[in-house]
């Protein structure tokens, strides 16, 4: 219990002097059954860069876990040994109503123990006996991230937004090369997130095997933050991060809830967001069809395709005519005998991007999972150009391509 736990130690270590790393004193939680492990804590903690800690000799139950959230502490330190499956019971207890950085320390280095304590809402996993400069480490973070508790970041990256007017439209790829480009051409901070779910294929585009996915980011929304946001991401070339869709199926539930907070959390952190939404229309309630969103519909020159994207033109797109942009994929100008007058007239307005039908380049590509923004080609040629009007910069001259990595 909470008012009666054994030992607790109500003296307060002595903050040292930490202005020079720009670390507060921090009021710590320390709470471990087992006596000699804790006090091996304590110890770590008194000559670390913490501020006040208060232990207690026995875990607390979960419907007390209210009244120790209203302690206000900076960090919760919790044992994971005594009772591994009740500590991570307790641990998601707290991480799900505090915002208060909650550490578990273990004599297991497991890596699979460490996944299960993340998904629990655990910020820091510390392993006995303790490596130097490990809890300094992690109070500094731990620091670090309490400003964003009490103060409302405003949102500032500018939202690129991909939707296929049909399935198979070639909205994934266009996602991942707009983003790769986007990326090296600006040298800001891009992140591409893969919300058509639960098939999102940017993974299988890029290359790449990512441990976490868009799926843990929604499940786990009510503790998104920026730290938490960075361990799912994987970092690819040029300067982007991606959010990959799971690679199994998953049944995720995508609450407008869960889907606005990915959102702002990526978009306070990132210059610019490219989302990949497939075909989605479940998504409009969220802030992705919000004001400030660019949209690219991308659609082919086929009666369906024009005809569902008159249809979503006429529903989401009439109020703002900017936010919009159509590009026409795998365009031929004698495609199935449609001139660009009657494309226009289907679409109700001109057509910003056409990108060449190159079946070879676009083969060649999916079967090597190398992206098309890493050679030259027609189509890279079209989306360097989208890229770079979307970060403002200049038309690309041909005299002066650069492609590749570097």
């Amino acid at each position: 219990m909470l008012q009666t736990a054994r030992g607790i130690d109500s003296a307060m270590t002595s903050f040292q002097n930490t202005d020079a790393i720009g670390v507060n004193a921090l009021s710590i939680a320390l709470i471990g059954p087992e006596e000699q492990r804790r006090k091996a804590v304590a110890t770590a903690l008194a000559g670390s860069l913490s501020g006040m800690t208060r232990e207690f000799s026995s875990y607390p139950e979960l419907d007390e876990v209210p009244r120790l959230i209203e302690q206000n502490y900076d960090a919760i330190i919790v044992d994971l040994d005594a009772n591994p499956e009740y500590a991570l019971d307790l641990v998601e207890s707290i991480c799900g109503k505090s915002s208060a950085t909650v550490m578990v320390y273990s004599a297991q280095g497991d890596p699979e123990l460490m996944i299960r304590c993340m998904r629990a809402g655990a910020r820091e996993f510390l392993t006995q006996p303790f490596s130097s400069g490990a809890i300094d480490e992690a109070l500094v973070r731990a620091s670090a991230r309490r400003p964003a508790v009490h103060a409302t970041k405003k949102t500032g990256g500018k939202l690129f937004v991909f939707l296929g007017a049909k399935g198979g439209s070639g909205v994934t790829t266009l996602a991942c090369n707009f983003a790769i480009l986007l990326a090296r051409e600006s040298g800001h901070k891009t992140l591409l997130i893969d919300l058509d779910l639960p098939l999102g294929d940017i993974a299988l585009g890029l290359g790449i095997t990512a441990p976490y996915s868009t799926g843990d980011a929604l499940q786990n929304f009510s503790r998104l933050d920026s730290t938490f946001l960075s361990k799912l991401v994987v970092k690819y070339s040029s300067g982007l991060s991606v959010l990959t869709a799971p690679g199994k199926f998953t049944n995720v539930q995508a609450s407008k809830d869960a889907v606005d907070k990915l959102l702002a959390v990526a978009r306070q952190d990132f210059d610019y967001v490219v989302v990949d939404s497939g075909s989605r229309l479940d998504l409009t309630g969220t802030s992705l069809f919000e004001e400030d969103a660019m949209f690219y519909l991308v659609t082919q020159v086929g009666i369906p395709e024009l005809r569902n994207s008159n249809r979503l033109i006429s529903e989401f797109f009439t109020t703002d005519p900017t936010k919009l942009e159509i590009v026409v994929n795998r365009y031929s100008s004698s495609s199935l005998g449609v001139d660009e007058g009657q494309i226009t007239k289907a679409l109700t307005r001109p057509v910003q991007w056409r990108i060449p039908e190159d079946c070879a380049t676009a083969q060649r590509t999916q079967n090597t999972a190398t992206p098309l923004a890493l050679n030259d080609s027609p189509i890279s040629r079209v989306i360097l150009q989208m890229a770079r009007t979307a970060c403002g910069l200049p038309a690309h001259s041909e005299k002066k391509k650069r492609f590749g990595l570097f």
